[in-house]
């Protein structure tokens, strides 16, 4: 199955940028991407999400797996 990837930008706190870059040096296995994959959809769980989708993108960086991804654009707010 094909997952659509949708880019965000978005503005973090200098100390929280500054923990996100200082384990992802740390962690090379990890990138941005996964790390923010992560914690969203566990966050998400967490908070009384149950979508089976949301539990295997979850798991799926948890454990490194990369599912194939379409990216679409989406114009920001700003």
């Amino acid at each position: 199955m094909v997952q659509q990837s949708v880019s965000l930008s978005v503005e973090i706190p200098e100390e929280l940028h500054s923990s996100v870059q200082h384990y992802l040096d740390v962690h090379s296995g990890w990138g941005q991407d996964r790390l923010f994959c992560a914690a969203l959809s566990l966050f998400l769980m967490q908070n009384g999400v149950t979508h089976r989708q949301v539990s295997r993108i979850y798991l799926d960086s948890l454990f490194g797996q990369q599912p194939e991804i379409t990216t679409a654009s989406m114009p920001s707010n700003a």
